[in-house]
């Protein structure tokens, strides 16, 4: 099943089952900041998840253990590629040249960056 995009509840949810590696609804919902959200509220977008291919689960009494198939490495690629191919062309040099104009790298930054690639290239011989 390919990879689809998750929205804001649903991300919210993956990243703290990524974390946990496994939770019932309600270990999710303790580790939400405040004002945490409702159980029934969670519990959909649990569904949802499951329903898309996210994560599934084991019964664990009366109740339901949550567990992801789809890792975070996974789904940031999915993310990136979408960004890279939707926002930038495909083109490397456009990412870069968009972190370092919008974030307005300094030069030490930019220093650090030039340190990073060149070490990958070294790694690359």
């Amino acid at each position: 099943m390919p990879i689809k995009e998750l929205t804001k509840a649903e991300e919210t949810v993956m990243q703290l089952l990524w974390q946990l590696k496994e939770a019932m609804v309600k270990d999710i919902i303790e580790q939400m900041p405040e004002p945490k959200p409702a159980y029934n509220t969670v519990s959909t977008v649990v569904r949802v998840l499951e329903s898309k291919g996210f994560i599934d689960h084991k019964p664990y009494g009366s109740s339901h253990m949550y567990f992801p198939l789809i890792s975070e490495a996974q789904y940031k690629k999915f993310t990136f590629d979408k960004m890279m191919s939707g926002y930038f062309s495909n083109s490397y040099q456009s990412l870069v040249s968009f972190i370092a104009n919008e974030k307005k790298l300094d030069i030490q930054q930019l220093d650090e960056l030039t340190q990073l690639i060149d070490d990958l290239k070294r790694k690359k011989k």
